[in-house]
């Protein structure tokens, strides 16, 4: 019998602007945002389409784990109006379960605004996140899982980590956490501390660097660029397995024993958007399919390559006949 994981974290409608108008700035001094998406200020852009999708992390990755055959929950929290309603019908055209989306009254369902690159499908995100800043965890009703994914939380996240973390040690329940930026830089040693506690970190690579930072030990810019020195440090924090992710730069993993590297599996995106979280629910579907590192991590290499072909963070998800096909032509580097 297959595992079944709940996805905890948040949950939006999606509206994206494609657009060749911006200037792209590169900014190597800055180690954590080495490049910029700059406008004129003041002007107006006329956009030709837009597009919208479902979105959120915990709701991207709760449809991806479905797709591939993951029994999959999404505990989130909406507004009371029109757009919590459609995120909720969305979520139900995908099979995850939805019976633990919380509902905050008179209270806005959370949007985001996206400015793409359409030259680069790189993307730079506005988002307001009224109603998941009220998410909280009742560790009473999230104990029946074998997994828990915990994404970038908001609101009072240090309480309800700290909920999260307890329930794991008293159930035995496996942890797959994704902190977000402003996790990071706002309690660095709350992050360092569930870090610990997990079975599989996924991080992206500006994260990964925030997180060693933050620990004060004097590395190098050079270290900090280096992607095998920085998935070592953040195992030597206590995490079984940890997946970085670097955009066109490819993908690594480290579970103490075997260190892989996987090139992108697209280098002409159109969309950048979910991406990592494509990536995030593929690598924990193979985990929990029973399938070895290295599988998982082609499997999430395939299905990060995919979705960055489409607008949105769902359409491009794949199902399981499509991602062992594309999965077989993959080929990892094994560092020593």
């Amino acid at each position: 019998m297959e595992e079944k994981i709940l996805c905890i974290g948040s949950s939006s409608k999606d509206i994206f602007f494609p657009t060749d108008k911006g200037i792209i700035l590169d900014t190597p001094e800055d180690i954590t945002s080495q490049k910029k998406f700059a406008f004129e200020l003041g002007a107006k852009y006329q956009i030709d389409d837009r597009f919208e999708a479902l979105g959120g992390c915990a709701a991207n990755v709760s449809v991806g784990l479905s797709r591939l055959g993951i029994e999959a929950a999404c505990f989130t929290k909406t507004g009371d109006d029109m757009l919590g309603e459609w995120i909720k019908r969305e979520l139900e055209k995908e099979k995850v379960d939805t019976d633990l989306i919380q509902i905050e009254k008179n209270c806005k369902s959370d949007l985001s605004a996206i400015i793409v690159n359409s030259r680069s499908g790189e993307r730079t995100i506005f988002f307001n996140r009224d109603a998941n800043e009220k998410l909280e965890v009742f560790p009473e009703e999230i104990k029946e899982t074998d997994w828990i994914f915990v994404s970038a939380l908001n609101g009072e996240w240090g309480k309800n980590l700290d909920k999260i973390a307890d329930l794991i040690h008293s159930q035995g329940i496996k942890l797959a956490f994704n902190p977000g930026q402003r996790n990071i830089k706002d309690n660095p040693q709350k992050i360092i501390e569930i870090i610990g506690k997990c079975d599989v970190l996924l991080l992206n690579k500006d994260e990964a660097i925030e997180i060693i930072r933050s620990k004060k030990q004097e590395e190098s810019d050079k270290q900090l660029n280096d992607e095998v020195f920085l998935v070592r440090k953040l195992r030597e924090m206590g995490s079984k397995t940890v997946a970085l992710t670097d955009g066109l730069r490819g993908s690594w993993l480290f579970d103490g024993k075997d260190l892989f590297y996987i090139k992108a599996t697209s280098d002409k995106p159109i969309d950048t958007t979910g991406a990592g979280d494509a990536f995030t629910s593929a690598f924990l579907a193979g985990c929990l399919k029973g399938k070895s590192a290295e599988e998982s991590l082609k499997w999430g290499a395939v299905n990060g390559g995919n979705v960055v072909k489409f607008y949105g963070a769902i359409e491009g998800l794949l199902k399981t006949e499509a991602m062992d096909k594309f999965a077989k032509n993959i080929e990892t580097e094994k560092i020593m």
